[in-house]
Formats: C-alpha cells, sequence, structure tokens
C-alpha cells in the first residue's frame, strides 16, 4: 500500500496521510492457539494383577496390532486355571458316576412296573422303584448343570490367563511407557495403564477460539497454522467441528444453579471452545501437545481493490461507508463506497472507488510544504 502526503488546496497548508487504492489479497480470519495431539490415542492396560515379567517394546517403537506388548506373571492365574480343570474333571466323574445310578433305577422301575401290572409286587414296590428312578434323574440333571458351570469356570480361567500377555489393539507408535519392567500391577478396581500407543499418521488439532469469536465460527471453513519450530511452513486443513462446550465444564460447578458462591469466578474468567480438524502427517514432524498458531479463516479473496481501514468513514443507513479522496488537483471529495471483508487492517471495496485512487487517512500536524 503506497503511502503519501497531500495539502489540502481549500485549507491552509496541512499535511494528510494518504494511501493508494490497490488490488491486492485481503483474508479475515480469527486467529487461535492450538494444540496438536494424535487422532486416535490408547493407554493400553492389564487386566491381570502381577508383576511385569517382561517387556517387549520401547519408547517410539512402531508396533502392528495384535504384537506382545508385555508379559505379567502368570503363575496364580495358571494355578487358577488347573483348578478350574480339575474341578470340571470332578464333576464329570460324578456325573459318570450319577448316570450308572440312573441306568440301574431306570432298569429297576422297569421291572417292578411289569410285576405290578403282573401283580407280583405291592403297589409300594412300585412306587419306591419309581421314586428311586425320578430321583437318581434328577440328581444327574443336577450334575449336568454343575459340568456346565464347571466348563464355563475353565473357559473364565483360561481368558484371564491370557490377560497376562497384554496385546496391542491396534497399529501405531508407543508413545509413553507408564508401567516399566517389574512393576507389580493391581487390578482389582481398575486396569493400570502399561503404555499409551498413539497412531501418529493423523493428528488432530484443538484450536480454543474463545467466546467473542466462536459465532463466526462454522464446520467447513479453511485453516491453516505453523508450528513453533517451522513457522515457515504452513499446513492446511478444513475445520470439522466446534465442541459445544469448553473443557473446563466437565470439572467446573459454577454452572449448578444450587451453587451461586462460584458464579462470581466464572464471571470473570475467559471462554474457549476447541475447534477440532485433522491433518496428515505421514513423516510423523508433527508430534503429539506441540503448539499451533491457527488462522480460521471467514473470509479471502485473491484480487480485490484494498485499502486501508483506517480510511473508513461513517457508516450511512443503507449499509454504505464515506471515504475522502483526493482528486487529480489534490482536492478532498467525500465519497460513498460499498465494503466487503474488513478485517480491520485492510478493507475490500466493492463499489464506488478505483484503483490508483487517494483515500485520507487522517490529518497530521500543519505544515508550509506538502511531499507528494
Amino acid at each position: 500500500m503506497l503511502l503519501g502526503w497531500y495539502v489540502h488546496a481549500h485549507k491552509p497548508a496541512q499535511r494528510s496521510l494518504t494511501a493508494v487504492a490497490e488490488v491486492s489479497s485481503i483474508e479475515d480470519s480469527v486467529l487461535a492457539s492450538g494444540t496438536i495431539v494424535p487422532y486416535k490415542l490408547v493407554s493400553v492396560g492389564a487386566q491381570a494383577s502381577g508383576r511385569i515379567v517382561a517387556l517387549h517394546v520401547a519408547l517410539g517403537d512402531q508396533i502392528s496390532k495384535g504384537q506382545l506388548i508385555a508379559e505379567i506373571d502368570p503363575s496364580t492365574e495358571r494355578n487358577a486355571l488347573q483348578i478350574a480343570q480339575a474341578t470340571l474333571e470332578q464333576e464329570r466323574a460324578q456325573r459318570a458316576s450319577r448316570a450308572i445310578t440312573l441306568n440301574q433305577a431306570e432298569l429297576i422301575f422297569k421291572r417292578a412296573t411289569v410285576t405290578y401290572r403282573q401283580e407280583a409286587s405291592s403297589q409300594a414296590d412300585y412306587e419306591a422303584a419309581e421314586a428311586a428312578y425320578a430321583g437318581a434323574k434328577a440328581d444327574v440333571a443336577a450334575l449336568d448343570a454343575q459340568n456346565r458351570q464347571a466348563v464355563i469356570a475353565v473357559d473364565t480361567a483360561r481368558v484371564t490367563l491370557g490377560y497376562t500377555k497384554v496385546i496391542a489393539p491396534m497399529d501405531g507408535t508407543v508413545v509413553a511407557i507408564v508401567a516399566p519392567e517389574g512393576q507389580t500391577l493391581n487390578a482389582v478396581q481398575a486396569a493400570p495403564t502399561i503404555v499409551k500407543l498413539a497412531n501418529l499418521s493423523t493428528m488432530t488439532v484443538k484450536a480454543q477460539v474463545s467466546e467473542a469469536d466462536v459465532t463466526r465460527v462454522h464446520p467447513g471453513q479453511k485453516v491453516y497454522f505453523s508450528i513453533l519450530g517451522a513457522p515457515e511452513h504452513r499446513y492446511e486443513a478444513r475445520l470439522r467441528a466446534i465442541e459445544p462446550a469448553p473443557e473446563s465444564m466437565a470439572a467446573d460447578t459454577s454452572l449448578n444453579p444450587g451453587n451461586a458462591s462460584s458464579t462470581g469466578g466464572a464471571l470473570s474468567a475467559a471462554v474457549y471452545y476447541n475447534g477440532l480438524f485433522e491433518i496428515a502427517n505421514p513423516d510423523h514432524a508433527l508430534r503429539p501437545t506441540m503448539t499451533a498458531q491457527v488462522n480460521i479463516v471467514l473470509a479471502e479473496a485473491d484480487t480485490a481493490l484494498v485499502i486501508p481501514a483506517a480510511a473508513l468513514g461513517e457508516m450511512r443507513p443503507d449499509g454504505r461507508r464515506v471515504v475522502q479522496v483526493v482528486d487529480a488537483n489534490g482536492r478532498v471529495q467525500s465519497r460513498t463506497v460499498q465494503v466487503g471483508i474488513n478485517n480491520r487492517v485492510k478493507v475490500q471495496i466493492l463499489d464506488g472507488l478505483g484503483p490508483g485512487e487517494l483515500v485520507v487517512l487522517g490529518d497530521s500536524t500543519p505544515s508550509m510544504a506538502s511531499t507528494p
């Protein structure tokens, strides 16, 4: 933007700063500070308690889904499996024994039925044989149920034993080792984390958008950012979503109507909403928790007639703005223009001004001479 001085033709020598209307690119954007996080991050934990006897990965290793990460001392789980298997064998042996008893009771009942019909035995003998047969069937049915329970117990013990081998749930990079080899884990109340596994091929940027700007930001808008280590490199993407509430709401009680004592603190705190978008990271140059300087583009134009925003005057009822224009004879004329994109530094002029015209930015100190 070319700047210069001119002299009011109708005023005593007074200098004013001017600028030339020129064709240029213009952009209106929201600035936000962002944090780069993996698109997918998994805390790989242990479902079995015990000492880590072997850790098969190191920090930064690239591992595949199903790969063995760690082994926990399996002694307790192996013993539990053996006990469950022995109990199952015992239940099966008891069932086989009761099956023999049932078979014998059935034969006795059949003979008692024949002899009773032939009036060769008493009704009491028949009823006793019938009861013994029914009892034997009930015993076998109960043992069948106990056998099923024992089978389930064996399967459960086998699964629990499998928990002593910690397997990778996905492809990724080991970004943290929380529990080193030799540490004892207690998985009674919650599964303790052994390693953290992240897919670094795609990263998510969480851009903190202030409440003053969030109403102008929408999914689908163009975004670009740079990182502190490579400010010259520009990453571009599209905004995926705006989180409906700030992260602080999860722990904030000030929004609870019953907690009036903390309301004042909430009003004095700055509020930010996370704008989310993804960026491909094939070379893993972007790392977790990096800081990103994010621009969310609200509007842009590549070839626009622009002037400094400081040249804008009052707004007319029809929405047009007044600017002071210097003609070829150095006289100042008021003109109304239609304004487009305004980023508060430069403003796009849609109508009312041509390229190369001089607009007044403001008056300076009086002087007896001028510099064109």
